[in-house]
This record gives structure tokens, sequence and C-alpha cells, in this order.
């Protein structure tokens, strides 16, 4: 029986369990207005992070070194030893704009499956069955 993957969302007492094995997180820096996405794959225990972009630059929000500018948007592939990560840490909070998940292309706000007065959401591979 093969063993299928998927993300959980974990806020307080609440889970929710998502049949996904890849999803790109979507946010917006609460300062610079500015839409950051990152691609992820869940693997086992873990969460690859191997892709990104990042729609403009800031303060403290320069595109590192390797990306390339692409209509409008600097790509780039994280550093090594940034793109393994067994959680996500996501805080939310009602003065920006909430997390986006992407699944599928189609992306929905973290809200849709955890409230957002729930605060910090973890974002992790669920455990095998």
């Amino acid at each position: 029986m093969a063993v299928l993957a998927a993300l959980c969302l974990l806020a307080g007492s609440l889970q929710v369990e998502l049949p996904v094995d890849r999803f790109t997180l979507r946010w917006q820096h609460s300062i610079e207005k500015i839409d950051w996405e990152e691609d992820y794959r869940v693997a086992g225990d873990w969460l690859y992070l191997s892709s990104a972009r990042v729609r403009g630059s800031g303060a403290g929000m320069e595109p590192p070194p390797g990306s390339f500018y692409q209509q409008g948007v600097w790509h780039y592939r994280p550093a090594p030893d940034m793109r393994w990560t067994r959680r996500l840490l996501l805080t939310r909070s009602e003065f920006a704009r909430d997390y986006d998940l992407c699944m599928g292309g189609v992306c929905q706000q973290l809200s849709h499956w955890i409230p957002l007065s729930t605060g910090t959401t973890t974002a992790a591979p669920c455990p095998s069955r």
C-alpha cells in the first residue's frame, strides 16, 4: 500500500490534513507590500523548499545572490542549508494580509482552514500512519 504525502496545518487544538505533496506558500511583506512565494515539496518527515520568488525589493528584502529577474519577478533557488526544514512557523496577524496556500494552481488564504484568530500556525508533513 502506498503512503500518500500530506501537509498538516496546526494551530492550538486545531489540525487540518491536506492530501498534497507540493504546495506554494505566498505572503505579503507587512510594510513594503511586496509578495513573496516559496514552492515546497512534502518529502517524508521534511519539507523541501525548491524555489522562491519575490515581486520587487525593499529595505532588507534584497534578492539573494544568483537571482534572476524575469517579467517583474526575482526568481531564486534557496541556499542548500535553507532548503530542508521539519516545519514552518507562520505568524499571522489581523494587521497584515493572511498567508495564501496554493495547491494544484488554486490559492486560498490560510483562514479558509485555520481561523486567523489562532495566531501562529505550524505547517509540517503529517505523521506517517
